[in-house]
């Protein structure tokens, strides 16, 4: 036997124990994962459409915290705005504020050295989600995409933005970073609390409750519910929430790689004369993601569905806008990974008056963005239609 067929034995091999780690470690995840029904809750909300209100009212809300800090996010970096947050979670901790930090482990840009003195100075920092055996490559995979901060208990936060320069629009290569972020006060924050502590034990992390975690919280006017899901139900539910749709639906994402159901039912909507536009970036954040969504426009464009490039800077945003009437504002994107692999937790709002707001953001990125025709869409280079192939393979893990 040659070197060639020992190489290529050696390759089969790899590849199929890939295969199964990930097959046998997301069937895992299935099983052990829960359908979380949240109650309806009635909560004050805030939209925070771009990084400078988001970081300032984050900042704000911070600096008078008197009893703890919750804060998770699937990315913080050591530059500029990940410093000056850190130096503020450091000031409240060594102010006797308890300070908790979860971080996704693929996610966290943090030096050990500098993690090293968050816990000297009093925060309790832990990673999310590290690779672990038997299904070692599907861990590598699943991720922790949730963003949500809970302070005192009353306040909480949720939505696409992670800390780090770029989500401020400091990176020369997206230029402007156009997300949405919610910050919750009263009833609603305590399904946000009891998130992060089940993260933070799943974390391998002791946690004593204590009655401030859950303090009595007041009734706002927004009906919402908290929707958490760890791989499991995100697409049942979004199948569901566009079947309901009679008017109008409008859907803001940065990866389109949805699979078949949600696919299949955003055409079954287009062709019982609902008005379907689809908000995407331009330009690509990540390598043949932008070339994953290319085989599914062709359907769309032919039920009638309008997709619409954003192209000044990078659109991050995750919602989805039903009938006017309802919207989905959270950390899932519209790609499998999402539906399938990553942890993730979304709010659904039934107020009119805020979903009017939405619109109104949308309405704006739609302004600033390019119609993708069918005749564009065929001109796409060959170079293009090659990374879609390969992307088209890969699409799952994108």
């Amino acid at each position: 036997m040659n070197g060639w067929m020992i190489a290529g034995i050696i390759f089969i091999a790899i590849v199929i124990w890939l295969r199964l780690d990930f097959v046998l470690g997301m069937r895992k995840q299935r099983s052990e994962a829960s359908r979380h029904v949240q109650e309806t809750r009635y909560s004050d909300i805030t939209l925070l459409p771009t990084g400078d209100e988001f970081f300032k009212q984050l900042f704000q809300d911070i600096q008078v915290a008197t009893d703890h800090i919750h804060m998770l996010f699937y990315i913080f970096r050591y530059d500029h705005i990940g410093k000056k947050m850190i130096s503020a979670l450091e000031s409240k901790a060594k102010e006797g504020v308890t300070v908790r930090l979860l971080v996704d482990r693929a996610g966290c840009r943090i030096p050990k050295k500098i993690i090293r003195k968050m816990r000297k100075d009093g925060i309790h920092f832990a990673y999310s989600h590290p690779a672990s055996l038997p299904y070692l490559f599907f861990t590598t995979n699943r991720r922790n995409h949730r963003k949500l901060t809970v302070i005192d208990g009353n306040t909480g936060f949720i939505g696409g933005y992670n800390v780090g320069d770029e989500y401020l629009g400091r990176d020369p290569k997206f230029g402007f970073w156009r997300d949405f972020h919610l910050r919750l006060f009263g009833d609603g924050v305590q399904d946000l609390q009891e998130q992060f502590m089940q993260d933070w034990q799943t974390a391998k992390q002791r946690y004593v409750e204590q009655p401030s975690h859950y303090p009595f919280l007041t009734k706002g006017d927004s009906p919402i519910r908290i929707l958490p899901t760890d791989g499991v139900y995100l697409e049942e539910t979004f199948v569901d929430l566009i079947a309901q749709a009679k008017h109008t639906i409008m859907l803001g994402t940065p990866y389109y790689i949805p699979g078949d159901p949600v696919h299949q039912e955003l055409i079954a909507a287009a062709k019982r004369g609902v008005d379907v536009k689809l908000i995407l970036p331009k330009k690509g954040d990540h390598p043949l993601v932008k070339e994953a969504a290319y085989p599914y426009f062709n359907d769309l464009l032919t039920a009638g569905i309008t997709i619409h490039q954003y192209y000044r800077g990078f659109f991050h945003a995750k919602c989805l806008v039903i009938d006017n009437q309802m919207c989905d504002v959270g950390t899932a994107n519209f790609d499998k990974r999402s539906f399938h692999i990553n942890h993730e937790i979304n709010c659904l709002i039934y107020d009119s008056d805020f979903v009017q707001l939405v619109i109104r953001e949308l309405d704006h990125d739609l302004a600033i963005s390019e119609r993708l025709t069918f005749e564009n869409y065929k001109k796409r280079p060959f170079v293009h239609k090659g990374k879609e192939k390969i992307a088209s393979l890969v699409s799952g893990l994108l």
